[in-house]
């Protein structure tokens, strides 16, 4: 054998050591969790042979407490390169087949370099995470690993979008990463983040709990809202990121991509009769989407949090924009803290990315009550109104029923920014509600009637009529027209054509103090 043999020989033993990961028994172990490997996720998540792996051989350079006897090639993370429908994509894949994907200081250098690339070349950082936390053995070295990832996770936000999935285990520090990163997927029964494990719980607070109660995918998606999608398994989990990579640009300078298919093949006409008669009568939101909706398809973000705000990505005529929409179906649609914070976060993703905004509204206010006020409505509320006064993308509402008091002017009125503003003839546009606003305009009045619940309905009427329709705000130009709802696909469509070029000069500032 000649001694290119010998060496490409050696080239190819050491690659195949390197895709082995932990071993056949430890890839086993995995699998019987009902869990991919690191290199298995990668294959599902991009397209196929374009995978381009970097760091294949490093290995860490530990020697406290036997690190020097084991030392495997990748050092648990498996990081690289490859597109997802042709477009470029970073992403690191963390092996728990090895040291349990636990973070030293060479695995933590590999993901840097990724994270660096993304940032140097304008594309999507993807995360998949499955890692037992800090290698306690290298000690604060693993420690600073995480700090240098936590800061280019913050120096690449609102720069490219940052997508991780938590595949497995996520404690301790490790969580901050996709906390900080744009979107967080996770998987039901084998996924879990906390900061503190039920352990410590039980010895600090005497609660007992599960990992799965105190940090599954369940209990994030409906009462933290820290995961933004829940996925039933490893595959649905990648397949879902690649759908949501559809709706996205590559980075802050560009625009999402646009589609030729732009059909809807619902009957618009259906709309005409949605809004029922009854004004507290509740109707699913989903339905007005799904007929504005190129395909009817809809990407909805956090579906089980805050429910009473839908949020969540579409095309309509081709275009992506992101969706704002009250939920008449859950709460009356009202904003309380949860919601405002879901929308808040939606919103300033959106507008950091070039992607439009369409807000569909029927609000019958803030939620009141001493738990919201001691809770901070007022500083959350603000979250989203902060949010949508700053957006400068393109952003337009369509009014299908209520639009009440201050979330009349928090949900991308006019006022606050709103390019194009349409009603639906549906729409009630007022301070209040007709009951609310009788029951203070005319309380004498209806005090000193000898019937006074007649009284009270006669001035519900007759307030009714005065303002429980779109034509006194159309009147003041805080409307730009009002339309049957069949119309109203075709006039957003329109719409976000003529806006297509929008520019906007806000003040020169570093940057503005929203109401953490």
């Amino acid at each position: 054998m000649s001694d290119s043999d010998s060496r490409f020989s050696d080239l190819d033993q050491r690659r195949e050591e390197a895709q082995q990961g932990g071993g056949p028994e430890r890839i086993q172990r995995q699998h019987d969790k009902d869990k991919l490997t690191a290199r298995e996720r990668i294959d599902i998540l991009l397209d196929d042979d374009s995978f381009e792996e970097m760091g294949t051989f490093v290995r860490h350079q530990s020697t406290a407490f036997g690190l020097d006897e084991k030392r495997p090639y990748g050092d648990g993370v498996v990081t690289g390169y490859g597109t997802i429908e042709g477009r470029l994509v970073y992403v690191f894949s963390q092996d728990f087949t090895v040291y349990g994907g636990s973070l030293g200081r060479a695995h933590a250098d590999k993901i840097v370099r990724i994270m660096e690339l993304a940032l140097e070349n304008g594309a999507p950082l993807i995360g998949l995470n499955d890692s037992g936390g800090a290698r306690i053995q290298e000690g604060v070295v693993s420690l600073g690993g995480y700090a240098d990832i936590f800061k280019l996770n913050t120096d690449l936000s609102g720069v490219v979008p940052q997508i991780s999935a938590v595949m497995g285990p996520c404690a301790g520090g490790a969580v901050y990463s996709p906390a900080i990163t744009d979107f967080t997927f996770m998987v039901e029964g084998t996924s879990y983040m906390f900061v503190t494990g039920p352990n410590v719980v039980k010895t600090v607070t005497q609660e007992e709990v599960t990992s799965e109660e105190l940090g599954g995918a369940r209990t994030h998606a409906t009462k933290s809202g820290v995961s933004h999608v829940t996925c039933s398994n490893d595959v649905d989990c990648l397949l879902r990121i690649r759908e949501l990579m559809s709706y996205l640009p590559q980075n802050c300078e560009e625009d999402p991509p646009k589609r030729a298919d732009a059909s809807n093949s619902k009957d618009p006409e259906a709309l005409d009769t949605l809004v029922p008669d009854a004004p507290n009568k509740p109707y699913d939101m989903h339905d007005v989407i799904a007929h504005i909706a190129d395909g009817g398809d809809f990407f909805e973000v956090q579906p089980d949090y805050a429910e009473n705000l839908i949020v969540g990505f579409a095309r309509v005529g081709g275009r992506s924009v992101g969706i704002v929409a009250n939920q008449p179906a859950v709460l009356a649609g009202v904003l309380n803290i949860d919601a405002s914070v879901k929308g808040a976060r939606f919103v300033r993703f959106c507008d950091a990315f070039n992607i439009p905004l369409l807000v569909f509204e029927d609000v019958p206010g803030f939620l009141p009550g001493t738990d919201q006020e001691w809770n901070g409505i007022i500083k959350h509320g603000a979250k989203l109104l902060y949010a949508l006064c700053e957006a400068s993308v393109p952003k337009v509402t369509v009014i299908t029923r209520k639009a009440y008091g201050g979330a009349y002017d928090v949900m991308n009125s006019k006022h606050i920014g709103g390019d194009l503003n349409f009603a639906w003839p549906t729409a009630e546009i007022a301070v209040m509600g007709p009951k609310g606003a009788v029951e203070i305009i005319y309380r004498r009045q209806i005090a000193a009637a000898d019937d006074p619940e007649a009284a009270k309905d006669a001035f519900i009427e007759k307030y009714r009529e005065r303002f429980a329709h779109p034509y006194v705000a159309a009147e003041h130009g805080y409307i730009d027209d009002v339309i049957k709802p069949h119309e109203t696909r075709a006039r957003l469509i329109r719409g976000f054509d003529m806006l297509e070029n929008k520019v906007a000069n806000p003040p020169s500032k570093k940057h503005g103090n929203i109401p953490l």
